[in-house]
């Protein structure tokens, strides 16, 4: 599985962004995810979909991001609205297919400013 995520970039705070990671390969993703590491600090989730739809947010994003998946596409996405400099990271795309094997994007950088 290959995941490359886009749409990174600079926005300042209040502002919008979205996020896609392109997936292809030979697989069945079960579970697919969005991460993001802020420099000094541990990779956290973001925000995760299953397959079924079901989705999971930080406490920190709910109500202002949302996770979405085009299953037909293979791309999912991260609309993330009213940004704060508290998120700014390096946003990344995970996937974990149904024999438990987990992919990582490369990883897009965001950055909110104040």
């Amino acid at each position: 599985v290959q995941l490359v995520e886009s749409g990174g970039g600079l926005v300042q705070a209040g502002g919008s962004l979205r996020l896609s990671c392109a997936a292809s390969g030979t697989f069945s993703i079960n579970i697919m995810g969005w991460y993001r590491q802020a420099p000094g600090k541990q990779r956290e989730l973001v925000a995760g979909i299953l397959s079924t739809g079901m989705t999971t947010y930080a406490d920190s994003v709910k109500g202002r991001f949302t996770i979405s998946m085009d299953n037909a596409l293979n791309l999912m996405y991260l609309q993330m609205n009213n940004l704060k400099p508290e998120d700014t990271a390096v946003y990344y795309c995970n996937a974990i297919t149904t024999r438990s094997q987990s992919y990582w994007g490369q990883g897009t950088q965001v950055t909110v400013s104040s």
